[in-house]
């Protein structure tokens, strides 16, 4: 797949490769299109998808995940990693379920952004989803994951990342993206 902006330097040679459980790690002596040589390092990354779950009454779903790198809990919309060939829509419908315990029957894709280009290639696949309903037994979360599920009106979650409250960039951006459909 073609990524946004495309415009690949020239590989000059491979200098460290790691292969992880979630994303690759490299590090490559580049020519980039301006002429410049030298050593550059990326996160390689499949993809993640994210949903932006709201309820019949307009609360959003979101869920405050424990999460090692920062060393403390991240109110986040409930987001996955892409798997190997599957659709990124199939991955939200997969961890809405898993990370809540809610069910969409409605869903609208809002858009996709890069991450972090600085160092990584990751795209995030953002989808809003409506006509919620709670599943009475919700399928097993993955091992390390440490979640709990919050509701929030959209003022409220407005007011937690103007507050500086922990929140994730992918919520914020995907945040920005919804707006237009929430009502507010």
């Amino acid at each position: 797949m073609t990524k946004p902006g495309s415009e690949p330097p020239t590989l000059l040679e491979n200098r460290l490769f790691y292969r992880g459980r979630k994303f690759n790690f490299d590090v490559n002596c580049l020519r980039l299109p301006n002429g410049v040589e030298g050593n550059w390092e990326c996160i390689r990354h499949p993809g993640g998808s994210l949903v932006i779950p709201v309820t019949p009454e307009g609360k959003l779903v979101l869920v405050k995940q424990y999460r090692f790198a920062v060393e403390g809990r991240t109110l986040e919309f409930p987001a996955g990693t892409v798997e190997a060939d599957e659709d990124p829509a199939e991955t939200v419908k997969r961890e809405i379920e898993e990370e809540t315990g809610y069910r969409a029957h409605r869903w609208q894709k809002l858009g996709q952004f890069i991450l972090a280009p600085g160092y990584s290639d990751e795209i995030i696949y953002v989808f809003l989803a409506q006509d919620l309903e709670k599943l009475e037994t919700p399928p097993e979360q993955d091992d390390d994951e440490d979640i709990e599920t919050v509701l929030m009106t959209p003022e409220e979650l407005e007011k937690a990342i103007l507050d500086g409250e922990p929140v994730d960039a992918k919520t914020i951006s995907s945040f920005l993206l919804a707006k237009p459909h929430l009502k507010i």
